[in-house]
């Protein structure tokens, strides 16, 4: 039986723009030390608690699962299968309906996209959309317009150089990433030339010689000139000029049965009486009537006449053009013999003479790509150095960009930073460029440095700051880029690890700001920054006496639940008359802080 949370109604809701969608609803299944149970997320900033061990990383991994994530056959209990089920409500214009209607996804009955994912013991994974199986890709590829997980793990990407600047050429703004895009474009573009240029210096002798077998079947080919289709038209034609006489015979007597011998050419008069002049005959009978029927249908008949008329017309056109010239046969005989020779030694199979012209387009392109004439290679050169010349100057464009950059992102980092209890601490960035050496995404080396206090020399961030702290910088850097980020679901597991005191409270409100404009989902251990959520749930776990496993439940608390909550992570003791004064404290300074 899966236990069901509720989600309380708080006066203190988040008052900032609604998120461009949210996850309402997440069942797991299976995962770790859960069993069954279903948890309704809120609106704004949800906390998850419990004690050490009882499974509230498991809500972080369910919905990583459940948005692409890497299966772990480890994590699934002792029934063989977990599954993690979530409902998203999202805006009728979210890009990610788009994706999921491209996926065969419907709509739930309340208009929610419902995601699954099941994971066997074996390692076996599906997941569904809307109803629908899907490619585990498709849920990831969702989940980069839809979620955000940040974990410990992420201290150590923020750790690298290449995230490190790439957080710089976002805060730059959208016209440095045009930029930036650009350049990537033409260092492709010259890599690609450079790499060409290499391969046909190397390989002059063996490129030399393949162009020679290209030149030698356009040379074959441009002999025979075939035009598309031809070889059908010669197949015809050579029937036709084989049957002539035949079909000479039957086109005569067609036209005789129709409008007569009205030539003298088809052998005297005594021929039945042709289809004209009965149609004639009959259309007069009628037209001399009275009656409106018979007079429509005397009309019928002189159209039928008419008809009947050009029909021999056209068999008359027929005869004429039928040519029984031997000569002439043979001369398309050959003909198609030599364009069924290519056909055979150039096309696909079934391709016929549009094969052969398309295998001459495609030996064009290649014999350009193999040409080591020193003409070739001269050209070749002049356009790689002008690729090289727009790299470096694209280059130097998004170097400039970086740097003009780079104090503002620094100072607003820092502004949070001081808000999270560092106020002290100096962040700057470190922009070594070399326009010698451009790689794939720019000239540029860059290192974001942190002075954690007066005094402290500006080291990279994973080298001058501990954990904490770094779990500090993190969010400071995700407090800057909120309110541009497009992400309705951020998730924070444990980010407030090593962190405590004044810096935990004012962890909980930039958490709270976050989640004005987000739905923000936080794992904590903090009742700081549990104080600030619009939602708490608590992560409890019981011994199953029956299946000799720990079992796990999920509860929303509010009220009291809440402060005794709150108190035990405080100091332990749920009863704690001064734990629970504490927690009160708590709440009061987290609802007028908002």
């Amino acid at each position: 039986m899966a236990a069901r949370t509720t989600t309380p109604e708080r006066s203190s809701a988040p008052t900032g723009t609604a998120p461009a969608g949210r996850l309402s609803e997440l069942r797991i299944r299976g995962l770790g030390a859960i069993d069954d149970v279903t948890l309704e997320l809120g609106r704004g900033l949800t906390v998850v608690t419990g004690e050490t061990g009882a499974g509230k990383t498991m809500v972080v991994t369910g919905l990583t699962l459940l948005f692409g994530g890497r299966a772990d056959p480890g994590r699934v209990r002792a029934s063989g299968r977990a599954g993690v089920e979530g409902r998203l409500e999202l805006p009728p214009d979210s890009p990610a309906w788009a994706r999921a209607t491209d996926a065969g996804a419907d709509p739930d009955d309340d208009g929610s996209l419902i995601l699954a994912r099941t994971v066997s013991a074996e390692g076996r994974s599906r997941a569904f959309l809307g109803g629908r199986s899907v490619p585990v890709g498709v849920v990831a590829e969702l989940a980069e317009s839809l979620l955000a997980v940040h974990g410990q793990t992420d201290q150590l990407r923020l750790s690298r150089p290449a995230e490190q600047r790439r957080a710089l050429d976002r805060y730059a703004g959208p016209v440095h990433l045009a930029l930036l895009e650009g350049y990537r474009e033409a260092y492709q573009r010259w890599r690609a030339l450079a790499a060409d240029l290499e391969r046909r210096h190397g390989q002059a002798r063996e490129l030399a010689q393949a162009a020679d077998v290209l030149r030698h079947g356009l040379e074959e080919i441009a002999a025979v000139a075939p035009e598309p289709g031809e070889d059908e038209a010669l197949d015809t034609q050579a029937k036709r000029l084989a049957d002539a006489d035949a079909l000479r015979a039957s086109a005569d007597e067609a036209r005789a049965a129709l409008i007569g011998d009205v030539t003298g050419d088809l052998g005297g008069g005594d021929l039945p009486q042709d289809a004209t002049a009965a149609l004639a005959i009959a259309e007069r009978a009628l037209a001399g009537s009275d009656d409106p029927t018979l007079i429509l249908l005397a009309q019928d008949l002189a159209d039928a006449v008419a008809v009947v008329s050009d029909v021999a017309g056209q068999l008359a056109g027929y005869v004429a053009d039928l040519d029984a010239d031997p000569g002439r046969l043979a001369e398309v005989l050959d003909r198609r013999a030599a364009i069924t020779a290519l056909v055979r030694k150039y096309a696909d199979a079934g391709a016929g003479a549009a094969g052969v012209l398309a295998w001459a387009e495609d030996a064009q392109r290649r014999l350009a790509e193999l040409d080591v004439s020193d003409e070739a290679l001269e050209a070749l050169t002049a356009e790689r150095d002008a690729a090289r010349a727009e790299v470096e100057r694209l280059g130097a464009e998004v170097s400039a960009g970086r740097r003009a950059a780079a104090d503002g992102f620094a100072a607003e980092v820092g502004r949070e930073l001081a808000g999270l209890a560092m106020k002290s601490a100096r962040v700057s960035f470190s922009i070594d460029s070399h326009p010698d050496e451009p790689g794939p995404e720019g000239i540029d080396e860059v290192a974001l440095l942190l002075a954690a206090h007066l005094g402290a020399p500006s080291r990279p961030v994973h080298k001058g700051a501990s954990g904490g702290e770094l779990s500090r910088v993190m969010l400071a850097i995700e407090v800057v880029f909120a309110g541009a980020d497009p992400v309705p679901v951020m998730v924070f597991d444990e980010v407030d690890a090593g962190v405590g005191g004044q810096a935990a409270g004012e962890i909980g409100r930039r958490l709270a700001r976050l989640a004005r404009d987000h739905q923000v989902v936080v794992v904590t251990h903090l009742a700081q920054v549990a104080a600030f959520a619009d939602t708490h749930l608590v992560v409890d776990k019981s011994p199953d006496t029956g299946a000799g496993v720990t079992a796990t439940d999920i509860r929303s608390v509010e009220g009291e639940d809440r402060v005794r909550e709150l108190a035990r992570m405080l100091s332990g003791l749920a009863d704690s008359d001064t734990g629970q004064a504490h927690a009160r404290e708590l709440l009061a300074v987290a609802a007028a802080g908002r």
